[in-house]
């Protein structure tokens, strides 16, 4: 798999949990200490999430941080 695709999954599945959750981006964003403008970017697949902020994402919706992959 390309990085591009892994991106692109990993953004849908923040995404996914995201709304299906009802969070907004700004409240996400809040609790992993990053900007909304960075979360909407890793939903897009524009950057790449590190290991910290897809382990704090994880945290956040109670997901084992592999069910990004």
């Amino acid at each position: 798999m390309s990085l591009r695709k892994l991106r692109n999954k990993i953004g849908r599945k923040i995404k996914a949990l995201r709304t299906e959750n009802r969070i907004s981006q700004e409240k996400l964003a809040e609790f992993v200490d990053i900007s909304r403008e960075h979360i909407s970017c890793l939903e897009r697949g524009k950057h790449s999430a590190n290991i910290e902020t897809l382990y704090k994402i994880a945290e956040y919706f109670n997901v084992d941080i592999k069910d990004f992959f």
